[in-house]
């Protein structure tokens, strides 16, 4: 807040496509998608119609007890779009708690099967899964452990197979195999007590878009097929088409023990998420004990409104061939960045599926904060992280859009250079 005496807040008075505006009518084309959450523009008329509709009929009720026709539904239908296997869905409201959800699930499985001893986890260097204690337990970003380090359960991490960091003349394949193979070390020596290993599957978001190899998912899949440990898939940024397809997984052929969904599971519009685990884990709770029985709940739990918004969400998936829209849409992107690409003061510039990143050679140590602010003078929102610029617009973006983006990002580079 003491930034804000001398950055003032944004107030937002309404968004429409991919342009919020403010109480002024100046507007902001919304390059983050807000958080990486709103996949097909404020104020979409279907999502919004959904949500309507929905409000006329039941705004909420908790599922202790009882259930409703959204949450079935729209489980069925996540069954159905997922990887083979992952049947079960269990709700909560953020990507934080889908976190905590999948962490004391694969605990408490472990210690249902006769395996108390595996409590331990493993997440990549650089990662980031959320800010509520276990979730932070299993991120590596030094300003949360140096904050919090004293609350957290000490959990290892292993090298990303991030391409940034491959030697010269290293394929991004190559570098992802020899980082499987530090992870392989660490399971031969410390399977026993290892419950699950977590990561972001393609892209390590708040590491700056870290971009790696698919390879690297499919030996992690194997390894922890053999050292018996859970693989957990956090999708909340990186699932629901972003990377060019539905689930980033996919794009390695493997099915995780857990998939995290979020952020742009409900379009953007209201708090949601869900982990989806096999029928192997659910067995293994269905018991007569209560004891044996997963033991988390949260009050908005599926809640019919969120869940509304989620199959309006995927009726458009279904009706415009988002998907293969998007490629289309990235090879308009890519084409159209190549001066970006080219720029003298860009370095590693790189694409996965709708999301864009690069760092930039800058002489100012608040590079974020300048680059923040030109952007809104420019009509951007734009929120680097240290000198990465990143893109992860709203799946909806035109041409028109794309060619003001890159434009507007290059005369902010010149001024920032």
């Amino acid at each position: 807040m003491k930034r804000h005496e001398s950055l003032p807040l944004v107030p937002i008075q309404r968004g429409q496509g991919v342009w919020l505006y403010d109480f002024d009518g100046k507007r902001y084309l919304d390059a983050v998608s807000s958080w990486w959450v709103n996949l097909f523009g404020h104020c979409n008329q279907r999502i919004n119609a959904a949500i309507t509709d929905q409000l006329g009929r039941l705004e909420h009720v908790m599922l202790a007890g009882f259930t409703h026709e959204p949450v079935v539904v729209l489980s069925e239908r996540l069954k159905q779009l997922a990887p083979a296997g992952l049947g079960h869905c269990f709700y909560a409201s953020d990507g934080a708690s889908a976190t905590e959800i999948a962490l004391k699930m694969s605990v408490h499985y472990w210690r249902n099967i006769g395996k108390p001893y595996k409590t331990q986890f493993i997440s990549l260097q650089s990662s980031y899964h959320g800010e509520t204690l276990g979730a932070l337990s299993v991120t590596d970003v030094a300003i949360f452990k140096d904050a919090y380090g004293g609350l957290l359960k000490q959990n290892a991490t292993v090298s990303s197979p991030d391409w940034r960091a491959a030697q010269q003349g290293e394929s991004a394949h190559d570098f992802a195999l020899h980082c499987a193979d530090e992870l392989e070390v660490h399971l031969q020596q410390f399977h026993e007590s290892i419950a699950a290993f977590i990561l972001e599957p393609l892209v390590q978001g708040a590491a700056g878009m870290a971009m790696y190899h698919s390879a690297y998912l499919q030996r992690a899949r194997e390894l922890c097929d053999q050292y018996e440990v859970h693989l957990i898939a956090d999708e909340i940024a990186v699932g629901m088409g972003r990377t060019g397809t539905m689930f980033a997984c996919e794009q390695a052929s493997i099915v995780p023990n857990f998939l995290l969904l979020s952020k742009g599971i409900s379009g953007g519009y209201l708090p949601l998420s869900v982990v989806m685990t096999t029928d192997k884990i659910f067995q293994a709770f269905y018991a007569d004990e209560l004891a044996r029985g997963f033991l988390h709940s949260h009050s908005y739990t599926g809640n019919p409104l969120a869940c509304r918004a989620a199959l309006a969400t995927l009726d458009i998936f279904a009706e415009d061939n988002v998907l293969s829209a998007n490629r289309d849409k990235a090879a308009y992107f890519n084409h159209t960045a190549e001066t970006l690409r080219h720029h003298p003061k860009v370095r590693n510039f790189r694409n996965t599926g709708m999301i864009w990143a690069f760092e930039v050679e800058s002489p100012h140590a608040d590079f974020a904060q300048r680059c923040f602010t030109l952007a809104l003078e420019r009509e951007l929102l734009l929120r680097p992280m240290g000198n990465t610029i990143y893109f992860m617009p709203p799946y909806i973006i035109s041409e028109e859009e794309i060619g003001i983006l890159i434009k507007q990002t290059l005369t902010i580079i010149e001024q920032l250079t």
